[in-house]
């Protein structure tokens, strides 16, 4: 999936234009995309559509118009697009309460050794980003991508599931026909 370019990137003022229908198809799009494993983690695999929706929402959020500023935004972002044979996701930590969110975010170091996704018979460890761990609790919002084999590649369309085997929290979520649908054209 090619990386988006700047090119691509609207002016403030023309993206509040365009804004409320975008939003809307976007929602929906990341709707589809969203797999939720248990009751506290949520995956929300991520394209070109929904990384660029991004830029333009944190150039939005910030009254960016600098250049330079918009070139670091799309080089930053870019990142979560996936590469040839990858799944590329944001990982959603989601407690209520603050002091529950507080406790389960310490409980849960380690992480990022314990997310896989299984198709085809085999597993792929999720790789986290790095920048992103810490020795003394996780963020509530990580960034992942999986390496597929051809085989994976090839079986992804038909069968596919997360499990997290964290000693603090297991859970599994088979991926429903509608989103191995969606989530196949990443790796087309």
């Amino acid at each position: 999936m090619r990386p988006i370019e700047i090119s691509e990137i609207k002016h403030i003022d023309d993206y509040e234009i365009l804004r409320p229908a975008w939003r809307e198809q976007i929602m929906a799009l990341k709707d589809r995309r969203r797999i939720r494993v248990g009751d506290h983690l949520t995956l929300l695999f991520e394209n070109r559509d929904t990384v660029r929706y991004q830029i333009q929402e944190m150039m939005r959020i910030e009254r960016m118009q600098n250049p330079l500023e918009i070139e670091h935004e799309v080089k930053t972002y870019n990142e979560l697009i996936p590469g040839p044979g990858e799944l590329s996701a944001s990982l959603l930590i989601e407690y209520e309460l603050p002091a529950e969110r507080e406790l389960w975010l310490r409980a849960l170091l380690g992480l990022e050794h314990h997310i896989w996704l299984e198709t085809g018979g085999k597993l792929s460890l999720a790789r986290f980003d790095e920048r992103q761990i810490s020795t003394d609790r996780i963020s509530a919002v990580q960034y992942l991508k999986f390496q597929l084999s051809p085989r994976q590649i090839a079986t992804f369309p038909h069968q596919a599931k997360i499990i997290v085997d964290h000693p603090k929290y297991r859970a599994e979520q088979e991926l429903t026909q509608q989103q191995l649908w969606e989530i196949t054209t990443d790796l087309e």
